[in-house]
C-alpha cells in the first residue's frame, strides 16, 4: 500500500471559524439586495461547487417568499434565465476561482445586472475580483465543510432580512456550535467509514441516496468522490425518485449506500433504506443521528444534518483511497487534457 489514509484536516475548525467570521458580510449582503429589492436568487457552480448549495437551495424553496434557482453553470449559460436581472443575486462558487463556466456564468450575471456574490477559496482569485462581493475560505483541505457554512449564513441572512419568522440568534448559537460539532462528528465517524470502505473496495458499481437537503451530500459521494477521485461506477438517486425506476436493479449483491438527516424529508430515506435492507446484503447507512453534534440542540439538529453528511462522505472517501490505494489526487482527464 502506498496510499496513506489522509487524517481529518488539521485546519477544520481554524477554516469553519474564519468562515463564521464573514456572517456580518453576509448580513450586510443581505441587507443590501433586499433594500434594493430582491427578486430571485441563483446558485451557480460546477461539481462539488454545486453540491454544496442544496441545502441552501432547500431552506430557501422551504421558508423564503421570493424564488431560488439552482442549476449547474453551463445550463445557466446556454439557458440565460428570463427571470435573471436586477433584482437578481446570483450566488457563484468555484474552489479555484477559475472555473471557465463559472467566469462565464458571472459576466452574464453582471451584464444583466444581477448582484454577483462568489464564494471561493482565495479574496484575489479571478473570480472573487470579479464578483461585487466574495465569501473566502483560504483552505485546500477544509472544503465543502466551509463553503456549506458560508452558504448556510448568507441563506439565514436573507431570511431574516426579508422578515422571516425564526429565532435568527438561535441559528446563529448552530453556527458559533460547528467547528466543535463538526471536528467531533468527523472523529466519531471514522471507524463506520472503515468499516464500509473496507467492505466496498472491490465493488463493480455502488449507488448512493440522499433526500431534501441531504441530496447533495449522496450526489457528490457518487460523483465527486467515487466517480472522480476513485474511477468507481456511481450513481446518486433522490431516495423517493428511487422508487420510480432505479430500484428495479437492485439485488442482493448490488451495494447501496442511504444517507439519513434529521429534516423533515427523512422518512423518504427511511423508506429507501428498509428497501435496500431487505433486497440487498449490502446496504450501508450514513445517519446523523447515531452522532453526537455536540452543542447543537435537539431541535436544530436538522441545520446541521446536510453539513455533516457532507463532511463524512469526505471521510469514506479517505478510507477508500487508502483501502483501494488510490490517491483522491488522481486524475485521467480533469486539468489533464482538452475537454
Amino acid at each position: 500500500m502506498t496510499t496513506p489514509l489522509d487524517p481529518i484536516p488539521a485546519d477544520l475548525r481554524e477554516t469553519l471559524e474564519r468562515a463564521l467570521d464573514q456572517d456580518p458580510q453576509a448580513r450586510a449582503l443581505a441587507a443590501d439586495v433586499v433594500g434594493r429589492g430582491l427578486s430571485n436568487v441563483f446558485l451557480v457552480g460546477c461539481g462539488g461547487s454545486l453540491v454544496v448549495t442544496y441545502p441552501v437551495h432547500y431552506l430557501l424553496e422551504r421558508e423564503a417568499a421570493f424564488p431560488t434557482f439552482q442549476m449547474t453553470s453551463a445550463e445557466f449559460n446556454f439557458r440565460r434565465p428570463a427571470a435573471l436581472g436586477g433584482g437578481s443575486l446570483v450566488l457563484v462558487c468555484s474552489h479555484t476561482g477559475t472555473t471557465p463556466e463559472t467566469m462565464e456564468a458571472a459576466r452574464i450575471a453582471e451584464a444583466a445586472g444581477a448582484t454577483v456574490a462568489a464564494v471561493t477559496r482565495l479574496p484575489d482569485s479571478e473570480l472573487a475580483r470579479s464578483a461585487d462581493v466574495a465569501f473566502t475560505y483560504l483552505s485546500d483541505d477544509t472544503l465543502w465543510e466551509a463553503v456549506y457554512v458560508l452558504f448556510g449564513q448568507i441563506g439565514y441572512a436573507l431570511l431574516e432580512r426579508t422578515g422571516v419568522d425564526e429565532d435568527h440568534a438561535g441559528i446563529r448559537r448552530v453556527f458559533e456550535a460547528l467547528p466543535d460539532a463538526m471536528l467531533s462528528i468527523q472523529q466519531e465517524s471514522e471507524e463506520l467509514c472503515r468499516d464500509i470502505a473496507s467492505r466496498l473496495a472491490d465493488e463493480r458499481i455502488v449507488y448512493v441516496l440522499g433526500s431534501g437537503p441531504n441530496y447533495g451530500a449522496a450526489y457528490g459521494l457518487a460523483m465527486c468522490y467515487l466517480q472522480e477521485m476513485q474511477w468507481m461506477h456511481a450513481a446518486a438517486f433522490n431516495a423517493g425518485e428511487f422508487f420510480h425506476g432505479a430500484f428495479e436493479v437492485i439485488t442482493e449483491e448490488i451495494p447501496v449506500i442511504v444517507l439519513l438527516g434529521e429534516d423533515e424529508t427523512r422518512p423518504i430515506a427511511e423508506r429507501a433504506l428498509r428497501f435496500v435492507t431487505e433486497h440487498s446484503r449490502k446496504a450501508f447507512a450514513l445517519d446523523t443521528r447515531s452522532f453526537a453534534m455536540p452543542g447543537i440542540e435537539t431541535h436544530r439538529r436538522p441545520i446541521v444534518s446536510p453539513m455533516a453528511l457532507g463532511g463524512v462522505a469526505g471521510r469514506l472517501a479517505a478510507h477508500l483511497a487508502a483501502v483501494r490505494d488510490h490517491s483522491l489526487d488522481i486524475r485521467r482527464y480533469m486539468s489533464k487534457v482538452p475537454y
